[in-house]
């Protein structure tokens, strides 16, 4: 029955789900209609909004570029094949490449959001190595195996919050920072995690499709996509010139890329020395370039990693700016604002923790963006809990404004797998070659999407911080 339903639910999404740009484009206009309709925002305040907005996830989307990038160039050295040449001996089965994908994406994602790219890498070479794997649904277990960036040490929401001067702080909405111990190292967010990185394997196992019948990913591959390579050491060497010169020495030097590597690794030791376990989307994308440059040891080689790990970037590049359009409709109408304070005005001391966690997985549709969301939502939110608190003593109240800045970042992140946004940043490694889109993936995360709605819903509510 739930393998019917399972695959019931992906022959919806094949058959009424549009691809990731068109989704921004419907998106882009019900915002606008709400914000006509609801707040009767005139026209031209809207389209203003949407290109203020328009520009504002630039750096965010270089940010994905690059750590889509390094972290694949990393994926493409003989080191980290070897490495898989060696799982692979272990995994000979489809359900255990699923189990071990999703698991490895968890544990990966909590330590930074853009290291599922790296699971991405490893499902991609386990799909070519292992025979009976459905393509489609490996592409979803690893997308489901993101959920927990939220959870972890990358997670903006608790981050912002224990952040000096953060901007909530500064207009007067908060009096001091909330630390870690109310957050991620709270026992709501450590059962969470337990829950996720336990269940989330399980339930992924549970409902794999029996059949892989055209869905291997040998029998998606284009026909000049099969084509092998030839390896980044046989390019590089095709590159030198047939008689000795400096240009081929300085463009194979190990000793010049190596003196880079070091000033590299001393950075990235004088960061974690003065900043602590200060895991930002700027160092991680710094670590992976630096460690790709010590894997592949030459300039030419680590040029050919990166232009290959290059290839396919463009749906990130031109979608973006249209979700950051939406993000702009929504902040700069008040049509975020005003959603925060339905919910607030709708919420009592018991019932609080739901609707912020609703409100978080509604909004993550329109801004797909936990730090961008928050930036909308949260003062409405801090300030309705307050209320709500008053007269509690301060700590109570801070307990409050965590577990509902908390349930917010669960719900943003588990309302991904319903939307093709944060699908993009594996598409690069996992779509190459193939013709697969949103629809063909989304279809298998909404059973997993309801069971943790249900627990989530439930731990937020009863669950002792």
């Amino acid at each position: 029955m739930i393998e019917q339903l399972g695959k019931t639910f992906t022959h919806l999404f094949l058959k009424y789900m549009p691809n990731a740009f068109v989704f921004a484009l419907i998106l882009t206009i019900m915002t606008s209609l709400g914000a006509v309709v609801w707040l009767g925002t005139s026209p031209i305040e809207i389209v203003t909004s949407w290109y203020q907005g328009f520009f504002d996830l630039l750096g965010f989307a270089m940010q994905i570029v690059l750590i889509v990038v390094t972290g694949l160039s990393i994926a493409l050295s003989p080191l980290v094949k070897r490495g898989i040449d060696g799982i692979t001996r272990y995994i000979k089965t489809p359900k255990q490449v699923y189990f071990l994908v999703v698991l490895i994406g968890m544990l990966l994602s909590l330590i930074s959001f853009g290291w599922v790219v790296i699971a991405a890498v490893l499902a991609r070479e386990l799909a070519v190595r292992v025979k009976g794997v459905n393509y489609p649904f490996l592409i979803a277990c690893v997308y489901f195996s993101n959920n927990t960036w939220v959870l972890g040490m990358s997670s903006s929401i608790p981050l912002l919050l224990n952040t000096e001067g953060n901007f909530l702080i500064d207009t007067g909405i908060l009096s001091d920072v909330i630390p870690m111990t109310y957050t991620l190292l709270s026992s709501l967010n450590l059962t969470m995690v337990i829950v996720l990185v336990v269940g989330g394997p399980l339930i992924m196992l549970f409902l794999y499709p029996r059949s892989a019948e055209g869905k291997e990913l040998s029998d998606l591959m284009s026909t000049n996509a099969a084509i092998e390579l030839k390896s980044i050491e046989e390019e590089a060497a095709d590159l030198k010139l047939p008689f000795k010169s400096l240009s081929d020495q300085l463009n194979n030097s190990v000793i010049l890329q190596m003196l880079i590597v070091l000033m590299g690794f001393t950075y990235v030791i004088f960061h974690f020395i003065t900043k602590g376990l200060d895991l930002n989307f700027n160092i991680m994308i710094f670590i992976f370039l630096i460690i790709g440059m010590l894997l592949h040891k030459s300039p030419s080689r680590y040029m050919i990693a990166m232009k290959r790990a290059s290839e396919n970037i463009s749906g990130i590049l031109f979608q973006y700016p249209f979700y950051a359009g939406i993000m702009g409709i929504m902040l700069y109408t008040g049509l975020g604002e005003k959603l925060g304070q339905v919910m607030a005005s709708v919420a009592t001391q018991d019932s609080y923790p739901f609707f912020a966690y609703l409100t978080g997985a509604f909004i993550n549709f329109a801004i797909p963006s936990a730090g961008g969301e928050f930036a909308v939502i949260g003062p409405s939110l801090i300030s309705a809990v307050q209320e709500l608190g008053a007269g509690l003593p301060e700590s109570d109240i801070t307990a409050m404004i965590s577990r509902a800045s908390l349930s917010v970042a669960y719900g943003e992140s588990l309302s991904n797998m319903l939307h093709p946004f944060y699908l993009l940043i594996i598409m690069p490694v996992l779509g190459r070659g193939v013709n697969l889109q949103a629809r063909d993936v989304i279809g298998f995360l909404v059973i997993p999407f309801v069971v943790f709605f249900i627990v989530q819903s439930f731990l937020v509510v009863w669950l002792p911080l």
